[in-house]
């Protein structure tokens, strides 16, 4: 029988991405999952993917597939929410690095003796969650020494600059011609959205609330049919991850998020896109209005 608990024993980061994606593409077991098409996905070489699958098949999740290979053994929506995402002490020191470089604590270049130094916790750690930032794709190794952050949206400017540019982007995906709505999706995605609304609000909780955000505006971007506007969002979705897991709102503005998501999804299953681009776009808007004057995250 499958633990649940053993995915806390995984390599962090791409097996736990891996299991993230299952879930929200809500795959049935026996899909496949191809080296090719999640190192696309994650942004990573086919290597390390091969390696996660192994982790994930020594777990018992998947298994090896009729050719090569691997298939799903059942469906992700049995492990309990949040067990995939960052254990708590990764996730605590994801949002300490976070919040130091929006607030300019740290610099462009760093090493891992200093972050050591400056965080006091054990390199392992350290590592770990530096791997989950490569992979979100803001932050790389540097040629032979160190790490540098990748370029963000870093400035109140920037941010309304990016929002007004998802006004006119997001919207429009929901009126394309081929825009077309995976059921199995949607269900996966309420179920995420009220296990939120239900969940207690910590501070580590804003990893997994902005994974959550992230694949609810990608998955529409997929919807969209428009390939354009697909990489316009993930590219968003990349440089906006540090100010939204620096999280300053508090939990009522996660719930107000969360109704306005699952209204959008209403009115997209009852065919009503004029009304769900409208919905878009204010929910858009009222992120906007957020942005401070000086720079605090929010």
């Amino acid at each position: 029988m499958i633990q649940a608990s053993s995915t806390a024993r995984l390599p962090a980061g791409l097996a736990r991405r891996i299991l993230a994606i299952a879930r929200e593409r809500a795959l049935p077991a026996g899909a496949r999952l191809t080296e090719l098409g999640l190192a696309a996905d994650l942004k990573v070489s086919r290597t390390p993917v091969r390696a996660a699958l192994k982790a994930l098949e020594a777990t018992g999740w998947v298994k090896a597939g009729p050719s090569r290979g691997f298939v799903l053994k059942r469906p992700v929506k049995a492990l309990p929410e949040g067990h995939e995402a960052v254990a708590d002490d990764d996730a605590a020191l994801y949002v300490r690095i976070s919040r130091d470089r929006l607030e300019g604590e740290l610099g462009a270049a760093v090493s891992e003796a200093d972050l050591v130094r400056r965080y006091g916790v054990k390199r392992s750690l350290l590592l770990r969650v530096l791997g989950r930032l490569a992979e979100a794709g803001v932050i790389e190794r540097r040629p032979g020494y160190g790490w540098e952050f990748r370029p963000a949206i870093d400035s109140p400017a920037a941010r309304r600059e990016s929002y007004r540019f998802r006004m006119l982007i997001e919207p429009a995906g929901l009126l394309e011609p081929g825009f077309r709505l995976d059921p199995a999706w949607v269900e996966a995605m309420r179920a995420r959205h009220r296990a939120a609304l239900a969940a207690p609000w910590r501070d580590t909780s804003s990893v997994a609330f902005y994974e959550m955000n992230a694949a609810f505006h990608e998955g529409l971007a997929t919807a969209s049919g428009n390939r354009f506007i697909l990489m316009a969002v993930q590219q968003q979705n990349r440089l906006r991850r540090f100010l939204n897991v620096h999280w300053t709102y508090g939990h009522q503005r996660v719930l107000v998020n969360c109704r306005e998501h699952l209204e959008m999804l209403d009115r997209l299953e009852a065919g009503d896109r004029d009304v769900a681009a409208a919905l878009m776009r204010r929910h858009l808007e009222g992120a906007a209005r957020l942005v401070p004057q000086s720079f605090v995250a929010a």
